[in-house]
């Protein structure tokens, strides 16, 4: 028989799998009845705030950690390293990478942790639905989803901006700026002051949700935050591949977007969406630098030619 914890690392493997294998149609299929139960058996005759507590903390430092390592094997691959976006400045050193781990784990224990206790008991005054199933159809938590991915990114914007602000940036931010070429790792890598405001970002969107509406559920908000994950590790990975989310999302900030602020230590403050830095403004250094670099690659292409 397997164990509860080997249950709940196999549980959470397949979890971030639901909104994309299963239709909306079809959400009383066999593997959707099958997680249904599993679900419940986590948290049968066992205390629903630690179970909640476990299941989210473990998920965080699974899909965090395990985001980051497809670049870090990109980083030994010679042939990728073209499209590494800063090929001068080369931050991602193993030295540089093990100090990063060593300081994001130390932070997600001791300042991330305390704040996922929380999580439960306000989620559920709040009155979010925690082991309760049937689990929502995709056609109720995709928009959600997207609902939370528009709430953060306008939060994040503002509390970024501010952060910029001389004391704030000073005392604060400048931490997480010690990379002006970041890498993957290094997405979470902030003051903890830092975490905090922009940890209410990500999950202000479903508490107020659910205040207003009590329709919300767990696992929505574990695959929410399991796509704002994978957005942080993209934006800092340090790679502009083919692949990349931006390149086939316009709109989508995307690594090439927020390595510049990085490197400029100025302009796109947005992290999910590109639109609020082309509406206030905040993205004119960065259009007219990669003006600049368009035409130096076509003046460099013509002296090829002749």
């Amino acid at each position: 028989m397997l164990s509860y914890h080997l249950r709940l690392f196999l549980f959470l493997s397949v979890l971030p799998r639901l909104n994309t294998t299963i239709p909306s149609d079809t959400i009383t299929s066999p593997l959707v009845a099958h997680l249904e139960t599993f679900w419940t058996s986590l948290f049968e005759n066992r205390n629903e705030a630690l179970v909640t507590l476990a299941m989210l903390f473990i998920s965080h430092e699974i899909i965090y950690f395990g985001r980051c390592v497809p670049y870090l094997i990109a980083d030994k691959i010679p042939s990728l390293q073209k499209y590494k976006i800063q090929q001068k400045t080369i931050q991602n050193t193993s030295q540089n990478q093990w100090k990063v781990f060593r300081y994001v784990l130390m932070s997600h224990f001791f300042f991330e942790l305390p704040m996922i206790v929380g999580f439960h008991p306000v989620a559920v005054y709040f009155g979010m639905a925690i082991s309760a199933v049937p689990f929502p159809s995709l056609s109720k938590m995709i928009p959600q989803i997207i609902l939370f991915f528009v709430f953060e990114d306008f939060f994040h914007y503002w509390a970024h901006r501010a952060l910029h602000y001389g004391p704030l940036y000073k005392h604060i931010h400048k931490i997480h700026h010690e990379w002006s070429a970041p890498f993957g790792l290094a997405a979470e890598y902030a003051h903890p002051i830092e975490v905090v405001i922009l940890g209410t970002g990500t999950i202000g969107g479903p508490l107020i949700w659910c205040y207003f509406t009590h329709d919300l559920h767990l696992a929505t908000t574990m695959i929410w935050m399991t796509c704002r994950l994978f957005q942080a590790v993209e934006a800092h990975s340090g790679y502009d591949f083919p692949w990349s989310t931006h390149n086939w999302l316009p709109f989508w900030s995307g690594s090439e977007h927020h390595d510049y602020h990085h490197m400029a230590f100025t302009n796109n403050f947005s992290t999910s969406f590109r639109w609020w830095d082309h509406i206030f403004g905040t993205n004119k250094k960065y259009i007219a630098y990669k003006e600049r670099r368009a035409r130096e690659m076509k003046e460099q292409k013509a002296k090829k030619v002749n």
